[in-house]
């Protein structure tokens, strides 16, 4: 008799994945199928049975009929005695048969419908009240989740947090003992279902030869060997479960000797591993219920290759919620809740709100999704490449003596796109080889990840003559300024990753070498959460500007920006390096120091780095007025007289004139 191979892993009832749940639901159908045919074979055991009692009655009355014969006194009756005694005769075999037929009523009574009927009513039985349990169970699990999730992040309340922990706590370890208990009895009932139905059968047979045994001794021979395997074969499933319900047991016991904190959320002890390329986990997502309302839902989470995949519970298979290459993800505040991020397509249009249970799993799934979103799955290593870029993150942020060199195929400034290219007045060095990384940027520069306003100077920009962006067109003390940048008005959407000091400016790879450790030090600090500032190109000024308050946060004169290139890579990175003066050697001409500013923009950063060229060029030629009438003879111009680059990008950002500039698109 082959082993039964299906069953629950009772490992599996903690995590309670949905992989779990469609097994379970495997199972119940089979109990639930097992309890149809069950109840369908006691009614026919029941019908043979009650066939086989009305026969013993039937026989019974016969054989009194047989004997009542003699009392009848028939008046033509006389000659009749041989009659009567061949009816007695019958009538002592009829009673005989009687005696024969009843016992094997009873014996079908105690072997064949006994039997069943106990299955039914006690496993059958017990396999509905543990999934009952185990219902309640998980709601009152999933309504402790529920409660806990919605835990405030600021100004917590320790007592309600301790309570809300202890309640999951209580909550899970009830759901994981109903979980075993049901698991183990659907376990067991794979074995019991075999012997059920073996047993009254094998009753029935035993009580049918016993009844034809007196007549049938040859037939009865010839039965023993089935009877005897039969029972041989029951004995040896007995067996077996009895070894199962013992190893079931000691699991159990193992199961539930572990620590309280293993039932507890946000009370991870391992550390958090920054080089996954696969995760999969519940997680709660925020959904829309209607214009201003938002509900959370609890569901299971998992990666696929380059895509998000989201399974709900009983669902045989997950479906694809978001594809993850070149994607974004950054923590974000949402409701109050702990522990959110954010995931947004490429193309920014598809973007979702999801909350970790755990600071653990909220920083791995960042480190995860960020890791998908580079594409490492598809290389041949995976893993090696995640934890190399990990390692080289956690090298581009550590103070050390020195820089190993730039790896072959490292990005030229020789051979920069369009949009990089340099245009200054003093020119590039173009050197034979790539400089050290140690030439471009001293180890252990600090590097700023936001550009702090003062709140002196936020008071100054709202005064009159500030130097706020004034978009209703009113002129004031900044007349002069606006009449400069009359020609050349261009806002860009961007986003301000980071800026440090560097040892030159006069060479693109200084650019890229601070992209790098600015990008290394945002992944190795989990620091992905960004402010979206307009850069506004003028013919005289770079301006990074607040979009809501229309504050200038800080500029920079064109003559100041000294190097400008975009990432030879990723197209929507863009910097640039200034120039200033260090008076602090006494030196009255100051010694020139130089800081590199990195920015993320919507589209591609050629087109920033074209419209500060086209800048550069303008106020080159308004020393010429020749030279500006044949550039504003080749440029198109708008209406107004500026020039027309692109389509606009922001459809917020007007000139002093109350009219809509033509802007880039990036």
């Amino acid at each position: 008799m082959p082993a039964v191979h299906h069953k629950l892993l009772l490992e599996e009832a903690l995590q309670d994945s949905p992989q779990t749940r469609s097994l379970l639901s495997v199972f119940e159908e089979d109990a639930g199928m097992l309890t149809t045919y069950t109840n369908q074979l006691l009614q026919s055991l029941q019908r043979v049975f009650g066939a086989q009692s009305e026969m013993g009655l039937a026989t019974e009355q016969l054989s009194k009929q047989l004997l009542d014969y003699e009392k009848k006194n028939f008046a033509l009756g006389k000659g009749d005695e041989e009659v009567i005694t061949t009816l007695q005769n019958f009538a002592k075999t009829v009673g005989e048969l009687n005696s024969l037929h009843s016992e094997l009523a009873n014996q079908m009574a105690d072997s064949m419908v006994f039997p069943l009927i106990q299955f039914r009513e006690k496993d059958l039985t017990e396999i509905s009240t543990l999934k009952e349990i185990f219902s309640i169970a998980t709601d009152e699990h999933e309504a402790a989740m529920v409660k806990y999730s919605r835990l405030p992040k600021k100004k917590e309340n320790e007592k309600l947090k301790s309570d809300l922990v202890k309640e999951v706590a209580y909550t899970r370890r009830k759901q994981h003992q109903a979980s075993l208990q049901y698991y183990c009895a659907l376990n067991a009932l794979q074995y019991r279902k075999r012997v059920a139905m073996l047993e009254p059968m094998l009753g029935y047979t035993q009580a049918q030869i016993s009844f034809f045994k007196k007549g049938v001794e040859l037939v009865s021979k010839k039965m023993d060997n089935f009877l005897s395997s039969v029972s041989h074969m029951t004995q040896n499933i007995q067996a077996q479960l009895d070894a199962e319900a013992e190893t079931m047991r000691g699991s159990q016991r193992e199961l539930l000797s572990v620590e309280d904190t293993v039932y507890m959320p946000d009370k991870d002890i391992e550390p958090v591993n920054r080089t996954l390329i696969q995760k999969a986990g519940y997680l709660n997502i925020r959904n829309k219920t209607g214009l201003v309302t938002t509900a959370w839902d609890r569901l299971y989470f998992f990666t696929q290759g380059g895509n998000l995949m989201c399974q709900p519970r009983g669902a045989v298979a997950g479906g694809m919620v978001l594809d993850l290459d070149n994607s974004s993800v950054m923590a974000v505040e949402c409701e109050d809740r702990r522990y959110c991020f954010q995931i947004t397509s490429p193309s920014g249009k598809t973007s979702m709100i999801l909350q970790a249970e755990s600071k653990r799993e909220y920083e791995e799934w960042i480190c995860t999704v960020n890791n998908i979103s580079r594409q490492i799955y598809l290389t041949d290593n995976p893993e090696a490449v995640a934890i190399r870029l990990n390692q080289t993150a956690i090298q581009a942020v550590t103070p050390i003596t020195s820089f190993e060199k730039r790896p072959e195929g490292s990005p030229n400034p020789d051979r920069a796109k369009p949009g990089g290219v340099h245009v200054s007045g003093s020119g590039s060095q173009k050197t034979g080889t790539a400089p050290e990384a140690e030439d471009l940027i001293a180890p252990g520069t600090p590097i700023q990840f936001d550009i702090m306003l003062p709140a002196s100077e936020f008071q100054d920009q709202n005064r009159a003559g500030g130097r706020r962006t004034n978009p209703f067109g009113e002129t004031d003390d900044d007349c002069s300024t606006e009449s400069d940048d009359s020609l050349l008005q261009q806002v860009f959407a961007v986003r301000f990753l980071g800026s440090m000091a560097v040892r030159c400016g006069d060479n693109q790879e200084v650019i890229y070498e601070a992209m790098r450790q600015v990008l290394a030090a945002r992944a190795i600090h989990n620091i992905f959460r960004t402010t979206e500032s307009h850069l506004m190109v003028t013919s005289s000024s770079l301006r990074l500007i607040d979009p809501q308050t229309q504050v200038t946060r800080t500029s920079f004169q064109l003559g100041e920006v000294c190097q400008f290139a975009a990432h030879q890579e990723n197209g929507r990175l863009m910097g640039f390096v200034v120039e200033g003066r260090d008076w602090s050697d006494g030196d009255e001409e100051g010694e020139p120091s130089f800081s590199a500013f990195v920015f993320e923009s919507n589209t591609e950063g050629e087109k920033i780095c074209y419209t500060i060229s086209l800048a550069k060029e303008i106020t080159e030629a308004k020393k010429d007025p020749e030279a500006l009438a044949q550039l504003m003879k080749n440029m198109p111009l708008t209406n107004d007289g500026k020039f027309l680059l692109l389509e606009p990008e922001t459809g917020d950002t007007t000139n002093p004139d109350g009219q809509e500039d033509s802007e880039s698109e990036a």
